[in-house]
């Protein structure tokens, strides 16, 4: 028979048991709501990361885009309909002096081809010009902030024609584009095609592109260009305010 001492004695180890799994009820479900908080976090956090990892990607976006004010368009089919397979054949004396003359509804440009240092460049654009590749095209693009140039040279008048072939870079060893410089454009190293743009102040570049010749005529021509600004009033870089029509662009040896 049980006593009543040890009735209660069970009913006080019955409290106490069912006191245990309340608690041990009570922290699982604790432990469950921890689980599902951290998860929540690990969420945020993980979008939290993709956001600032997406912005450094913006601003490396924005800062490709400024970067891209410098002359880097990428070639394709002209709308003249010349185009060729591969690079021409050299042709030119690279001992020799070869001038350029560029005709503009905006003014005569003139300057210097530098063969020696830039032979496959200068017999390119010596190749082109016989080619009248560029007559009736226009210089399609000017930057007045941060630098200065004046770009041409793409049939299509978009930024994005070429002759149909590219070749190597040269003469980057230490290359700098004073106001003068004439150089080459490109989409990446070893993309020179047609384009070329014409330095009318100093700029800042990295030693990317090609130079290969010096202006000796019409910088002042070039500077009322930029004086007038860009299309729209814009940012600084854009279609010149200025039509810059080439009638021809002609060159001569020696």
């Amino acid at each position: 028979m049980v006593s009543s001492e040890q009735r209660r004695r069970q009913l006080a180890r019955e409290k106490y048991e069912r006191q245990v799994q309340a608690r041990a009820e009570a922290a699982a479900k604790r432990r469950k709501r921890t689980a599902v908080v951290a998860a929540v976090l690990a969420v945020v956090v993980v979008a939290g990361v993709a956001t600032v990892a997406g912005g450094v990607f913006d601003s490396d976006k924005k800062d490709d885009k400024a970067a891209s004010a410098a002359p880097t368009p990428a070639p394709s089919p002209s709308v003249s309909g010349k185009q060729w397979a591969a690079e021409p054949a050299m042709t030119i004396d690279t001992a020799a002096k070869y001038t350029a003359t560029m005709d503009t509804s905006a003014g005569k440009v003139t300057f210097t081809l530098d063969a020696a240092k830039a032979p496959h460049t200068v017999n390119s654009f010596v190749f082109l010009a016989g080619q009248q590749f560029w007559d009736g095209t226009k210089c399609h693009r000017l930057t007045t902030e941060g630098i200065f140039v004046l770009q041409c040279g793409d049939p299509t008048g978009t930024g994005s024609g070429g002759p149909g072939y590219k070749f190597a870079d040269e003469n980057l060893t230490g290359a700098t584009y004073p106001a003068g410089t004439v150089a080459m454009a490109n989409s990446g190293p070893n993309t020179n095609g047609s384009q070329f743009f014409l330095v009318y102040k100093d700029t800042q570049l990295p030693p990317s592109y090609t130079p290969f010749g010096t202006i000796t005529g019409g910088l002042d021509a070039l500077q009322k260009i930029a004086d007038a600004g860009v299309k729209g009033g814009g940012t600084g870089d854009g279609a010149p305010a200025t039509p810059v029509n080439i009638t021809s662009i002609t060159t001569a040896k020696g």
